[in-house]
């Protein structure tokens, strides 16, 4: 009988020891804080990647750009070195030029307008073209929509803008469009931005008030316009490999744990826009946002034009009619 207790100790021992040797732990990164839209998104889905496989993989979850710049992690994922990341689509077209279009200035009417195209037949279509580029688009989340910030003057129109040294993403949509103001653009990965715009090595930078918020952008820049020129979505990436090698039913608790990290993303990046100018008003940022978006809209039409032969003016207006 102490025989028959002791195998069954012994078997249970393996059967731990083996179930704990199973666990997986896979990384993801982001660019911005902990506290942001974008640090929920990868705290979320990190937790629920744990609970809805029980415990069999684990996420570890990296802020502030500690494993390189979004283009960087998106090349390690892309080569495998590392197997997940959370980005905004700044360097995503690099990638997979597909996503090139969703970048065009002024082409979403608001939130829930982008939110529909992404989560659409277009956006769920998009998500398909990362395949045969070594990875695994697991859902589109957001970063918002992008505002002006600068530390030399208010920016009331758009020929305010012009002469402007401003980092931009490093997307070749955003370029042209912003070169249309005028603007003198410097492509920069994120990590560099806050100490570029510190030493007036630029005067300014483009990003939504989540971001703006969580990388305290206040301490370096004292004029805020809300010109909300592009929308900018982000999206859960996984290398295409290791995504393969999960069950049917470890593939579903990935996907369905993005889309749990993109819920609690957007919710803070609601959060983020209500209170985001009254927060940074009182942090002393003059905010403009009265603006006179038809004329901003009116001095890109040059770049539009072009926009539309390259994307096509069916594609654009297919992406505008979505309600």
């Amino acid at each position: 009988m102490k025989l028959n207790r002791l195998f069954a100790a012994l078997a249970m021992g393996l059967a731990v020891s083996g179930a704990a040797l199973a666990q997986t732990t896979m990384r993801i990164s982001i660019s911005t804080a902990q506290n942001s839209h974008q640090g929920v998104a990868i705290d979320t889905f990190a937790k629920e990647v744990e609970k809805r496989t029980g415990g069999r993989y684990k996420v570890q979850t990296f802020y502030n750009g500690a494993l390189g710049g979004e283009r960087e992690s998106i090349e390690a994922v892309q080569l495998g070195t590392q197997e997940l990341t959370f980005s905004s689509t700044g360097p995503i077209p690099n990638f997979v030029p597909e996503t090139k279009v969703l970048d065009v200035p002024f082409l979403f009417r608001d939130k829930a307008h982008a939110r529909a195209v992404l989560d659409g037949p277009i956006g769920q279509d998009m998500l398909t073209k990362f395949d045969a580029k070594g990875f695994k688009a697991l859902a589109w989340a957001e970063n918002g929509f992008r505002h002006m910030t600068n530390s030399k003057r208010d920016v009331k129109a758009p020929e305010d803008l012009k002469g402007l040294k401003m980092r931009t993403m490093e997307n070749p949509v955003h370029i042209a469009a912003y070169k249309g103001f005028g603007i003198i653009t410097t492509p920069m990965a994120f990590p560099e931005v806050f100490t570029a715009l510190q030493q007036g090595t630029v005067d300014g930078q483009e990003n939504p008030l989540s971001v703006i918020i969580s990388a305290k952008f206040d301490q370096v820049q004292k004029h805020l316009t809300l010109t909300g020129h592009v929308y900018s979505p982000c999206i859960f990436l996984m290398n295409k490999a290791a995504f393969d090698k999960l069950s049917a039913a470890d593939k579903q608790a990935f996907i369905e744990a993005a889309k749990e990290g993109t819920k609690a993303n957007r919710a803070r990046v609601d959060e983020d826009d209500a209170k985001g100018v009254a927060d940074l008003r009182a942090k002393g940022m003059t905010v403009i946002d009265n603006v006179d978006k038809a004329k901003f809209v009116q001095a890109l039409a040059p770049v539009n034009a072009e926009f539309e032969k390259q994307f096509g003016k069916a594609t654009l207006d297919k992406i505008r009619a979505v309600k």
